[in-house]
């Protein structure tokens, strides 16, 4: 990412903008002239144009672009609007009235993946359908490709983090998360979480009776589909109304199901008051009914099946996170929702 180009002699007005700068992720260039300036004019992705610097800016008559901003420490002289029109500027910003909407602006900056990433919402059609487990085993396959998160929206489950043997790794946690207020930038929060390569996960504090803050999960969940190439959401059955709200943000919502008669009972419980949500899919795990009366029963169809993986505790307990082998059943079931998924999150 090519740097923010910032252009003032304004000591003390440097000096908020680069504070700003470093709580947004980012290290900005300085030019203490407009014609150091012009140097970096076309290829910074934004221009902060001190009021100080304004007019002398003005007179060199740079090129045309988006992305400029004239920033003034206090209030803004009538005057400084003209001279706005003349640089090309699309606001005159007063701080630090404006801190919160220009680190927002700079942290934005520092989101270098996709835009628009993969969001899927994995849940229990039954208690002990292994949802928590599919939603780990997505995980390790996107990752193969790409940036993945695992994000654990079920204070009473296992922990994704211990399911994919990341619960020892430092990185933020709910906790944390919960404590925290403005802005998340995208790159920030995958640098912080507890990680192993390219998979990431947001999850709770082992023995901890965490909640779920609404406003801690809106950020997390944006910021996580700006830093990642694949959000997996671990849901629960039930819970407080923001887990609605996640589940309205998802691109799919699977339902892992055990195609036996409660299960599948359960499941179609489940279907029902999720009729009004994203587009639901069915992940068959185990054997004993047709996926063709799993889908009627239902009414969803189903996009992967599976049987038992043998050794998957075994997986689990070493710390080896479900998916061992491409070949095993779950790495071919997650493989298979992934690719008929798309990357762009259209439904299969």
């Amino acid at each position: 990412m090519t740097a923010p180009l910032i252009v003032t002699r304004d000591e003390t007005l440097l000096d908020e903008l680069l504070r700003l700068a470093a709580a947004a992720g980012v290290t900005p260039e300085v030019a203490s002239d407009s014609g150091a300036a012009l140097r970096s004019w076309n290829a910074a992705p934004l221009v902060l144009v001190g009021a100080d610097l304004a007019d002398e800016t003005a007179r060199l008559a740079p090129a045309r672009r988006a992305a400029v901003h004239i920033v003034s420490w206090g209030a803004v002289p009538h005057e400084m609007f003209r001279t706005a029109l003349a640089v090309g500027a699309e606001s005159v910003t007063e701080l630090p009235r404006s801190d919160t909407w220009l680190t927002e602006t700079l942290t934005d900056l520092g989101d270098t993946a996709p835009s628009r990433s993969l969001v899927l919402g994995v849940v229990g059609g039954s208690g002990g359908a292994g949802a928590t487990t599919f939603a780990c085993a997505l995980g390790q396959v996107a990752a193969r490709t790409g940036h993945a998160v695992v994000v654990d929206c079920d204070p009473l489950g296992p922990g994704v983090d211990r399911v994919l043997g990341l619960e020892t790794h430092d990185g933020f946690r709910w906790d944390a998360l919960c404590q925290t207020t403005g802005r998340l930038s995208g790159r920030a929060l995958r640098e912080a979480l507890p990680r192993r390569g390219a998979l990431g996960v947001l999850s709770w504090y082992s023995g901890a009776s965490g909640s779920l803050q609404a406003f801690a999960v809106r950020e997390a969940l944006s910021a996580a589909s700006r830093g990642h190439d694949v959000v997996v959401v671990d849901l629960p059955r039930s819970g407080p109304p923001v887990v609605e709200e996640v589940m309205a943000r998802c691109d799919l919502v699977l339902v892992v199901v055990v195609p036996t008669v409660a299960g599948v009972a359960s499941a179609a419980r489940l279907a029902a008051q999720l009729e009004s949500r994203p587009q639901l899919r069915l992940v068959v795990r185990g054997s004993g009914i047709d996926a063709r009366h799993l889908s009627r029963a239902t009414g969803v169809p189903v996009i992967a099946e599976m049987t038992d993986q043998r050794g998957l505790a075994e997986a689990i307990d070493l710390g080896l996170g479900p998916v061992r082998s491409q070949r095993g059943q779950l790495g071919r079931a997650a493989a298979d929702v992934l690719q008929r998924v798309g990357v762009m999150g259209r439904a299969a």
